[in-house]
């Protein structure tokens, strides 16, 4: 799934490592984009050669070339927050399953304050941690990735920082979701049509994710609590990531789980927007501690 920050078709971006025959700095555009930010994308060079690239192994080229020679730096000692996510916190996990850690760091203040500035997230591998300030922001907009790191049951490291963030998680759920979830599963239902026309191919993973949102979404704004593991429905979704069900038949859920979501949505107790000044007040708090590292 994603929200921003997918990187739109016709992006031109710069590598940062060989691409044979191309050398590290060589320039292409992207040609496909992936389903979420975790995933890669597909890029093509001047002269027609194409290939898939994780996003930390290229930069957008009108950032690159503002980037200062020391913005590589290490901020993994600085991460706060480290999460399963993904199938295995779904409960959609299988024996080949990965496992997918995400959560969020806090830089020091000066390393904020620099020329260079900070980087929004880091990526390596199947982790995935956004900038404080920017995991703050994504999850005030309802940004169901975002959202789903805070409400995770499967937290392996927190800071007291982390814990303080976590114990206000609440604050940032509010009837948005309504539009986040909602907008998104229409968007990528109409762009995965389009596909089955074009190529006839469907991306049935990608397909049980947008079921699994919108089944989310609709207990959250029942319940006002998100519950991440899809319990009694984990066969069904499974069926549809293994390609068992047609396409008429995933639609039809589709259309049946977005009336339950408009039936919720009408009836939610979740407050309209999300506590900005709890956010604000633990955001000042983690500035103020960055201070000192």
């Amino acid at each position: 799934m994603t929200l921003p920050p997918i990187l739109p078709l016709g992006t031109s971006i710069v590598t940062r490592i060989p691409v044979p025959p191309h050398p590290a700095g060589a320039v292409a555009v992207i040609v496909r984009a992936p389903i979420d930010p975790h995933h890669s994308y597909r890029v093509r060079f001047a002269g027609g050669s194409e290939a898939t690239l994780s996003r930390g192994s290229f930069g957008v080229r009108k950032h690159e070339k503002a980037r200062l020679p020391d913005a590589e730096r290490d901020f993994t000692p600085y991460i706060q927050l480290r999460v399963v996510v993904g199938s295995r916190a779904f409960g959609l996990d299988t024996e080949t399953s990965d496992t997918d850690l995400r959560g969020f760091y806090l830089p020091p203040a000066r390393e904020e304050w620099s020329l260079a500035g900070v980087p929004e997230q880091l990526e390596f591998g199947e982790e995935c941690y956004w900038e404080a300030k920017k995991f703050v922001l994504l999850a005030l907009k309802a940004n169901p990735n975002i959202l789903e790191v805070l409400h995770s049951p499967l937290v392996l490291d927190a800071s007291p920082l982390a814990r303080e963030l976590l114990d206000i998680r609440q604050a940032f759920l509010s009837k948005l979701v309504y539009q986040t979830y909602g907008g998104y599963v229409m968007g990528q239902f109409k762009r995965m049509e389009a596909d089955l026309r074009t190529s006839g191919e469907v991306r049935w993973k990608h397909a049980m994710h947008l079921l699994r949102l919108l089944h989310s979404g609709t207990q959250l704004l029942r319940t006002g609590e998100l519950v991440l593991d899809v319990g009694p429905e984990r066969e069904r979704l499974l069926a549809v990531k293994r390609g068992e069900l047609t396409w008429a038949e995933v639609e039809a859920w589709r259309l049946e789980l977005h009336a339950e979501f408009d039936r919720a949505a009408e009836r939610s107790e979740l407050p309209e927007r999300p506590d900005y000044a709890s956010a604000e007040d633990w955001l000042l708090r983690a500035r103020r501690a960055a201070v000192e590292w």
